[in-house]
């Protein structure tokens, strides 16, 4: 049963959303990933937001450029967290969609993320999932564990070689 839904409005997302993905699937969370047309199919995004809970749901993820009205009608339809990735775009290199995302009214929050920032919108899911899981909350401090030894060991290499050589190598 999927834990986190990952939604978006086309295919061109799916650069970015697969990223939230394979984030989730490092750290073994369920979810389902569809693309659905807030503005080109209402009725089917109406049905699949609505039907989110029902299906053990617990976080979405919504990705969406331009306008980028999906995440905030996921908020409104879906009683649970959501977290919005706006996308980059050929006009307004997605500030356009960030600026849309992270303007939700009062009572319709979205959990919004940087750019393209699909990585950091599947942690975000992962740390709201762990506040009940404690097999998660270990694995994502193992996570952050290695993100720090992966940044101490860059520092050494480059402390050891210099920045000349670290820069070929």
């Amino acid at each position: 049963m999927p834990k986190v839904g990952i939604v978006m409005g086309s295919d061109s997302d799916l650069k970015v959303m697969s990223k939230a993905a394979s984030t989730l699937e490092r750290f073994g969370i369920d979810y389902e990933m569809t693309i659905i047309s807030a503005h080109r199919e209402p009725d089917v995004f109406f049905e699949w937001a609505k039907a989110a809970e029902g299906k053990g749901m617990k976080v979405i993820i919504a990705g969406a450029g331009m306008a980028a009205h999906l995440p905030g009608m996921c908020a409104a339809l879906f009683p649970m967290p959501v977290i919005g990735v706006p996308m980059s775009g050929k006009n307004l290199a997605g500030e356009d969609a960030l600026f849309s995302i992270v303007q939700m009214p009062p009572g319709i929050p979205v959990a919004t993320v940087a750019i393209d920032g699909g990585v950091n919108a599947a942690i975000l899911a992962a740390k709201i999932l762990a506040v009940s899981d404690a097999e998660l909350l270990g694995a994502l401090k193992a996570y952050s564990e290695e993100m720090k030894e992966t940044v101490q060991a860059k520092a050494a290499k480059l402390d050891e070689i210099g920045y000349k050589a670290y820069l070929e190598s």
